[in-house]
């Protein structure tokens, strides 16, 4: 899907489970400002958070969980990644689309999980790869598709792992940039250059995470990740060929270009879910890209554990 596809047919209902830094930040906006979605309301494991969030959107503060499912067609999250997993699959389970931020497990065993319940369950899913959504971005994969290229290069830089940000976060502080900022980085290489095939890694997921992928066809690329980096940053993906390069660089956008950025995606991701919770279509974005990113990850954990 690469365009914005608002209509005219009554909103879908998305309900928004967890009220986290991301809740606060993107998602309780997103949902507010969509002609797409009726934001019904937030639930959280604390209630005064979930009362907290709902007020600045002048929504209910759900005390049951079960209650907020029921009244919604779809739920997106603002969760730790194994958590987002059970209470997605509950979701599912009654037969409501789900919103997924990134990464979708915290281990390719949860996400895989989620995925068979997701499917058994026959629901929309969609990923939030916020990038993917941008136009720049969009007009980017465009360019790289069509052009003859034989590698690339990719690069994030973040403080998410920074003890005491905004999104340092138990799990990030945990398990590091190659989970956080992992997704971002090898889904713009493997949608630029086509299906990542093999992966090696070397480095720290505390410090900096140096990655080499080969694609299908024999395209080769390369990137580096930190979470743990004050440096002004953001996704940045090249492809290069004999005719030259192709470059989307999110950390050369100035401000007005970013917050421009961001409201398109916010309003194209909602779109694009309640499309498809419409027409009951698959996102290209789904559970099972979710998964395919994981796997990539865990393989280059694996060796950065060596």
């Amino acid at each position: 899907m690469s365009t914005m596809t608002t209509t005219s047919a009554a909103p879908i209902r998305i309900g928004l489970v967890g009220a986290g830094p991301w809740g606060h930040l993107f998602t309780g906006p997103m949902l507010a400002d969509s002609p797409d979605a009726t934001f019904v309301g937030v639930w959280a494991r604390r209630r005064e958070a979930a009362a907290d969030l709902a007020a600045v959107h002048d929504v209910e503060a759900f005390a049951d969980l079960d209650e907020l499912i029921d009244a919604c067609d779809g739920l997106t999250f603002s969760l730790p990644p194994d958590v987002q997993a059970d209470l997605a699959a509950r979701a599912a389970a009654k037969g409501k689309a789900v919103l997924l931020d990134k990464p979708v497990g915290l281990h390719t065993a949860q996400a895989e999980e989620l995925a068979a319940a997701l499917d058994a369950a026959g629901v929309v899913s969609q990923v939030i790869l916020t990038n993917r959504y941008y136009d720049s971005m969009r007009a980017f994969l465009a360019a790289a598709q069509g052009f003859d290229s034989y590698g690339g290069r990719a690069s994030f830089f973040g403080n998410g792992c920074v003890p005491g940000t905004y999104f340092a976060t138990p799990w990030r502080l945990e398990q590091g940039g190659l989970l956080d900022l992992g997704p971002h980085v090898l889904d713009g290489l493997d949608a630029a250059l086509g299906h990542i095939e093999e992966i090696r890694a070397t480095g720290d997921p505390q410090r900096i995470v140096l990655l080499e992928c080969r694609h299908a066809g024999g395209r080769i690329s390369q990137a580096a990740l930190s979470a743990t980096s004050n440096q002004h940053g953001g996704l940045a993906v090249e492809v290069h060929g004999l005719d030259g390069r192709h470059r989307f660089d999110a950390a050369a956008f100035s401000e007005a270009e970013m917050v421009a950025e961001v409201r398109t995606a916010q309003r194209r991701i909602v779109a694009e879910f309640a499309q498809c919770i419409r027409t009951g279509t698959r996102h290209e974005l789904d559970i099972h890209r979710g998964v395919h990113l994981q796997r990539l990850i865990d393989a280059a954990a694996a060796q950065l554990a060596r």
